[in-house]
């Protein structure tokens, strides 16, 4: 039983589809206008998980190849032939695709599902397919995925573009990058060995820093605006603790290069994006 849900957790991708999921949810609280009924906003978050999930497993499937290369991804159900490549796979994932984006528009609008799908698509096709083996622009285009979901959440409230979720898709487009990019210096053996063009790998130490300190720095600047537009205390509280912490790290990454401090700096960046959504989140239940 436990093996089942470890397997489904892991070929879903479904700790970062909670995030993902997390991010439509904070699109929604930081939108003005009447909000969707409790169950529309738990089916608009069911409904990007399992397009994330859809994305995420292609993703599997498609990089079995090269998982076999990593450390970190060895042993993923397709990569250890546990799971046999075969079309009806391919159909699975994107029935729950279809079923997703079928969900996304009940309950939270055509708008609402066309973001959900820009977010897999993004994802499954633009970052997976087209640029992860080829481009050092890989995760700075798949950083949309993560925006299109703040996009989804806001869409379900109103169709029109608010400042507060735009501004938060661009922060969250920002992170991306220094999220990951730490992730692949901590983890470079295994990325060159798979020959995947990350930022650490391709370029010195001092310039993939320096890329990792600018996105942080102007990602937490930006993570601010919304304190002129309406957020209150408990998002500023949430913004400039892990905004701050984040800064700290990625400063002390660019002091000392190791993996050491990429991989602390790749904890923080998960600390600052969870405090910035329970901020957004928790700002919309204050009076």
């Amino acid at each position: 039983m436990f093996a089942a849900i470890n397997m489904a957790i892991s070929l879903l991708k479904l700790r970062i589809g909670v995030a993902i999921a997390a991010s439509a949810l904070a699109g929604i609280a930081a939108s003005s206008g009447p909000a969707p009924a409790w169950w529309q906003t738990m089916g608009l978050a069911v409904a990007v998980l399992g397009a994330s999930g859809a994305a995420g497993a292609f993703n599997h499937y498609y990089e079995r190849d090269i998982d076999r290369l990593m450390r970190r991804t060895r042993s993923r159900p397709f990569a250890t032939g546990m799971f046999q490549a075969s079309p009806w796979w391919l159909a699975g994932f994107l029935s729950l695709l279809v079923a997703s984006l079928a969900l996304a528009a009940a309950t939270g609008g055509t708008l609402a599902a066309v973001f959900v799908f820009l977010g897999a698509f993004t994802y499954g096709i633009v970052y997976t397919v087209w640029l992860k083996r080829r481009s050092v622009w890989n995760i700075v285009v798949g950083g949309l995925s993560g925006s299109f979901a703040v996009l989804a959440g806001a869409a379900a409230v109103d169709p029109a573009p608010q400042v507060v979720p735009l501004v938060l898709a661009v922060v969250l487009f920002l992170w991306t990058p220094p999220h990951f990019w730490s992730l692949a210096a901590a983890k470079g053996d295994d990325y060159a060995k798979a020959g995947v063009p990350m930022l650490p790998i391709v370029v010195p130490p001092h310039a993939w820093t320096a890329a990792i300190l600018t996105h942080t720095a102007v990602l937490v600047a930006i993570s601010f605006v919304p304190l002129w537009f309406g957020q209150g205390l408990i998002y500023g509280l949430g913004v400039s603790a892990g905004g701050g912490y984040f800064i700290w790290k990625s400063v002390a990454l660019c002091r000392t290069p190791t993996k050491q401090a990429a991989m602390a700096n790749f904890f923080a960046s998960l600390l600052q994006l969870s405090l910035l959504i329970l901020g957004v989140v928790l700002d919309a239940f204050s009076p």
